[in-house]
């Protein structure tokens, strides 16, 4: 095992532990706890936002325990990008990486316009100047190195999931049945599947992870301790958080701020206005430390994100430059910088819920990816040492593949334009690695 203090050039320091892991899972995923989810709300109501939650809280825990066994297994930087190219080829590895890279580097500006957002409650300014100043400024401590990023990541994790129990304790004792069942189906059990891309933003990215194990001290014990006690932790936030804002004043409270508006990126702020009023303290608490549970989302992502892009590089699938790891912090820096580019290009959009199906599409087609490979190397590999097995297998993992594969279609069906878009990104990513890679057999 490489010890974190003796690094060879190239290579990313191990310094993560358990609890770092807990904290870069848990903290990949909390912004979804403060906003984007209801987003789904006018598509599917509390009902079928609730079916939708259900099905993607059931595919999470069944993908987390079992994508576990190929991340304790093979502990690279380039998560699923690995485990595809050593189970399907570099064909299918190259696709399993761009989707991912799709998933990672697009998830970033949606929470940054959500930043924007909640800085927008207390101060007159653009939300797209707020999102950019804080990708320059977390791109920057990404650069600086990964045991600062992580710290800087578990201390803000740990603030966020305490607000966030305390906005459950404080919003509970106003939950009322009548308030939650207030048009529960706006549009029919049809829309579940409208809901499911802003299901997903729950549990978004705690595939993260993985992408660190390669940074994580002994990783075939750390990744998994890791794995399950993010994804438990916020499982339960999710479904608190979820009946909690919605039984205060019914659904429509946490999307419109009034009658007619834009829908917010700041429901909990909407629904603790509604208990305590907006000069209460906990009102203010809500969004300073709100504003933290979004920033670890947004940093941590960007962590995961300078990973997988630098290991596409690292393997020549994408520009050589990116897979450079700077010779001073151990850090991909090229990498983190064109993330940084394309997400800024994002926020000028201006359309979060957009972004945010986009980064969905890139998830469930990682999750069915990376399932298909954990099957084919049980049968191609299977001496392979694994320290950690998929959990009920095959059983989970099946569950997984299946919710999966069906939310791509559904989603697919409920938002043809992103699909185009998502496929559009495919198609060129295919022709670039055909051009790239025509006589080219070595990979890594």
């Amino acid at each position: 095992m490489t010890d974190s203090s003796q690094t060879e050039p190239g290579k990313l320091r191990r310094t993560l532990g358990p609890v770092m892991l807990w904290g870069l899972g848990v903290g990949y995923v909390i912004s979804g706890e403060y906003f984007g989810w209801n987003l789904g709300l006018p598509l599917g109501g509390t009902w079928g936002m609730l079916v939708a939650t259900i099905i993607i809280t059931v595919m999470y825990v069944a993908f987390t325990l079992s994508y576990a066994e190929l991340a304790c297994a093979m502990p690279k930087a380039g998560g699923v990008f690995v485990y595809a190219q050593r189970a399907l080829g570099p064909f299918w590895g190259f696709q399993a990486g761009l989707v991912q890279v799709v998933e990672f580097v697009f998830a970033p500006p949606a929470i940054a316009m959500a930043i924007g957002a909640y800085v927008g409650m207390r101060l007159e300014v653009d939300p797209r100047v707020v999102g950019i100043g804080a990708f320059l400024i977390f791109t920057g401590l990404n650069i600086w190195g990964v045991k600062q990023a992580a710290m800087f990541e578990l201390v803000v994790t740990v603030l966020a999931v305490t607000e966030l129990l305390i906005f459950i304790g404080v919003a509970a004792p106003s939950f009322e049945l009548a308030n939650f069942n207030h048009n529960p189906l706006p549009n029919g059990w049809g829309g579940v599947f409208a809901c499911l891309p802003f299901a997903i933003w729950f549990y978004l990215a705690i595939e993260g992870v993985a992408n660190v194990a390669e940074e994580a001290r002994d990783p075939q014990r750390t990744v998994a301790r890791g794995f399950g006690s993010a994804i438990l932790t916020l499982v339960v936030l999710a479904l608190a958080v979820f009946f909690t804002s919605t039984g205060v004043a019914g659904w429509e409270a946490i999307v419109y701020e009034k009658p007619g508006a834009e829908p917010s990126d700041a429901p909990l702020p909407l629904a603790l206005a509604k208990v305590v009023g907006k000069e209460h303290f906990l009102y203010t608490l809500l969004l300073g430390v709100g504003l933290l549970g979004l920033i670890a989302s947004f940093h941590g992502i960007i962590l995961a994100a300078g990973r997988a892009t630098m290991e596409m590089g690292r393997s020549g699938f994408l520009p050589k430059p990116l897979g450079q790891i700077n010779p001073t912090t151990q850090t991909p820096a090229i990498a983190l910088l064109a993330n940084m580019t394309i997400g800024i290009v994002a926020i000028l959009s201006g359309r979060t819920g957009e972004i945010i199906t986009l980064a969905a599409f890139g998830a469930v087609a990682l999750y069915v990816i990376s399932m298909w490979s954990l099957f084919v190397l049980r049968k191609k590999e299977p001496d392979m040492e694994r320290p950690f097995r998929a959990v009920c297998y095959p059983v989970f993992p099946s569950l997984a593949l299946l919710i999966a594969a069906v939310s791509l279609v559904a989603m697919s069906w409920y938002n043809p334009l992103i699909a185009g878009i998502f496929a559009g990104i495919l198609i060129l990513g295919t022709a670039y690695f055909f051009v790239t890679q025509r006589g080219n057999d070595s990979t890594h």
